[in-house]
């Protein structure tokens, strides 16, 4: 374990309480939000840090869902649709409810079988800006409404092709 500032040093690892899950560097984590009645937050661990008194600390990189950004939810954002941020953050490791998985676009839609811990990302999001990158996304039909995992699209609704 390398010395970071004094008194602290980096982990590899930290074992969720309550769960025999263990959290790495690299790993997508649930958050616990402060207000109970929202979802838990979606994060990156991107290190673990404990100091002399053993306090565990994670630097993380926040997701954002449609509804957090600027813009808000469209309509073919996917149910489970993440935008990794550019908004790091520091917070205790207590506050890690569990695991989840946020998986590339083309991954995602290629799952037999959504779990409640599966999440998507196709964007990266400038919580300052509002901006995207990519700044557009494919589309699958004449009337050029991107598509949305949750649906199947046999008929568009928008243009009936």
């Amino acid at each position: 374990m390398a010395k970071t500032k004094p008194g602290k040093k980096d982990l590899d690892s930290y074992a969720i309480k309550g769960t025999n899950k263990v959290v790495r560097p690299g790993d997508c984590v649930l958050m616990r939000p402060s207000d109970s009645d929202k979802p838990p937050y979606v994060a990156r661990v991107e290190k673990i840090e404990a100091d002399h008194r053993n306090n565990v600390k994670v630097r993380v990189r926040w997701y954002y869902r449609p509804e957090e950004s600027i813009g808000g939810r469209r309509q073919f954002h996917g149910a489970k649709e993440l935008f990794l941020s550019d908004h790091y953050d520091v917070q205790s490791a207590h506050t890690i409810e569990g695991k989840c998985i946020v998986h590339t676009f083309k991954n995602y839609t290629k799952l037999e079988n959504v779990g409640a811990e599966d999440y998507f990302c196709r964007f990266e999001y400038k919580a300052a800006t509002g901006g995207f990158t990519p700044d557009r996304v494919a589309v699958y039909c004449k009337c050029e409404m991107p598509y949305n995992p949750d649906d199947l699209m046999v008929q568009c609704e928008g243009c009936k092709d």
